[in-house]
């Protein structure tokens, strides 16, 4: 099913589209939750945790408040646990490294993820040729809000959003943006239902866009 009318530039989510994250993640977390005194999960247990704010993760998982003291020193303790490990347990999904290379619309890239990692995660995959944008959240901005300021340093009129999560499609059509769902990512199926369009593999998606 092709994208009609053609996308003019595309803004891509970083985990789970471009890059497998849940090892670095499951390492941090679990680094985290054990270092407070809290027992760890399996990675199947932690991978929705990938794509909202990291504050989410030890909220629902310590039954602490937002605000709360150990929810902060969760947290901390996750980039710390998290800075350590992650270039070395980070995974670029097969495929993606050619696709963005090969496509000749202006790419953005919109990620939940801090910059302080996400610019040596593209430098480490030789990625950082291929982003005309990147945008990273300032302070605890939404998604839609970073997606939307993607949206404007892109300059194109109709670009498409591609994401794994229903996060990625709530932040794309707060901008009014059109959804390609990956399903080699966090979310399933059902997740990505309200997406636009839905590819299983990296070459179909270089064929939408190219």
């Amino acid at each position: 099913m092709p994208l009609t009318p053609p996308a003019d530039g595309a803004i891509f989510d970083f985990d789970g589209v471009i890059i497998d994250s849940l090892p670095p993640v499951e390492t941090a977390i679990n680094g985290a939750l054990t270092a407070h005194g809290y027992p760890p999960h399996s990675a199947g247990e932690l991978a929705r945790f990938i794509g909202p704010p990291t504050p989410t993760a030890f909220i629902e998982l310590t039954g602490a408040a937002e605000d709360s003291q150990i929810v902060a020193a969760c947290v901390k303790s996750y980039h710390e646990h998290y800075a350590r490990v992650y270039l070395d347990q980070t995974r670029l999904i097969d495929g993606m490294a050619e696709l963005l290379h090969g496509l000749s619309l202006p790419l953005a890239l919109a990620t939940a993820k801090e910059l302080k990692f996400v610019a040596p995660l593209l430098e480490h995959f030789g990625l950082e040729s291929a982003f005309e944008v990147v945008c990273a959240p300032e302070l605890s901005e939404p998604k839609a809000e970073t997606v939307a300021r993607a949206n404007r340093a892109l300059g194109v009129r109709d670009p498409v959003m591609v994401g794994d999560r229903i996060y990625d499609i709530e932040a794309a059509r707060a901008c009014g943006l059109r959804v390609v769902g990956v399903t080699w990512g966090i979310g399933d199926r059902e997740e990505l239902s309200g997406a636009d369009i839905l590819v299983e593999r990296p070459a179909e998606l270089h064929a939408l866009l190219a």
